[in-house]
């Protein structure tokens, strides 16, 4: 993209383009770019707006012309499905956006880098921890999309780098928008108890560090390709994510009640303990220490204390 300063035409020198740039990880890794002076253009479709392009990523056609134009140097793939339930029920256009969009983009690609964001439940949670070379086997649906996107993005650009994560929280813009979040209203209950799943071992990280991740792994180093792991160290169930809330934000936890047995009918299933060994990163001195989770939480969720949602109310 070039412009006009002084009246020289110039050309920044570090360019990249983050797919999915509405979503919760997609704003963090647009916005820790931009901070660290690259020319970031990311693009959206459902919830695209001004500051956004809005491309359909199936087109391939609208694919090629972004890339063609604006020419990045660096592809950060963050558009996906990534509810386990929704692509459950709605398989087809999950499949869309999950595997063939992933083919398109990285046919597309050619020689820039591409950093592909993929999950933790490629994996069954049987026998963790999990590294990079350890064999895939998902157990729901949404698994098995990333992991075949996975397989298309790498047989399609050799050179790209997937990044696996767990189960992700940060700066929402409404609380549902994370399964970590979207907790909060059920600590803020307060007066009515309620129960919450203390079954699944999760590795809650925050969309930050994750960013942080992706900006530190640029510009491309050789080394950088094939399959990497990162996740936060602290592993919690729903109910201790729940009640360390609680806990960060001076808020009883006694209404909350552990659930030790899947309900039936529960949704998609989901890997009892996929946690993830993330030693490529760091032997590659490329890795970020986590955020302490309550530090985290902290940050994503005070907008929507009850007196800070009444001054946005009243002021904006």
């Amino acid at each position: 993209v070039l412009g006009l300063k002084s009246g020289i035409i110039y050309t920044p020198y570090r360019r990249v383009l983050v797919t999915g740039a509405t979503g919760l990880l997609g704003r963090a890794v647009y916005k820790e770019f931009k901070n660290n002076d690259w020319d970031a253009l990311g693009s959206g479709y459902n919830r695209a707006r001004p500051c956004f392009l809005k491309c359909n990523l199936l087109d391939e056609d609208a694919v090629r012309g972004v890339i063609q134009g604006f020419q990045p140097h660096v592809i950060v793939h963050c558009a996906a499905e990534r509810r386990p339930d929704v692509v459950e029920r709605h398989t087809e256009a999950a499949i869309n956006l999950n595997v063939h969009a992933c083919a398109s983009l990285a046919k597309e690609a050619g020689g820039i880098f591409l950093i592909y964001i993929s999950t933790d439940y490629v994996f069954d949670g049987r026998n963790p921890p999990y590294g990079e070379n350890d064999a895939p086997n998902p157990l729901n649906l949404y698994g098995k999309s990333k992991l075949e996107g996975e397989r298309e993005i790498l047989r399609h650009c050799p050179g790209a780098a997937v990044l696996r994560v767990p189960i992700l929280f940060g700066e929402v813009e409404k609380v549902e928008e994370s399964a970590v979040t979207v907790l909060w209203d059920r600590v803020q209950e307060g007066a009515e108890s309620c129960t919450i799943d203390h079954c699944q071992q999760r590795f809650p990280t925050y969309t930050n560090d994750v960013a942080h991740v992706s900006c530190f792994c640029c510009p491309q180093d050789p080394s950088l390709r094939g399959i990497f792991h990162y996740s936060a160290k602290e592993q919690m169930t729903k109910y201790e994510m729940a009640c360390a809330i609680a806990d960060a934000f001076n808020l009883p936890s006694s209404h909350l009640i552990p659930m030790t047995e899947q309900p039936a009918g529960a949704g998609a299933q989901r890997p009892q303990n996929a946690q993830l060994e993330c030693s490529r990163l760091e032997l590659l001195g490329m890795s970020v220490e986590p955020t302490p989770f309550k530090t985290a939480i902290r940050d994503s969720l005070w907008p929507f204390q009850h007196d800070k949602r009444w001054r946005q109310t009243v002021f904006h």
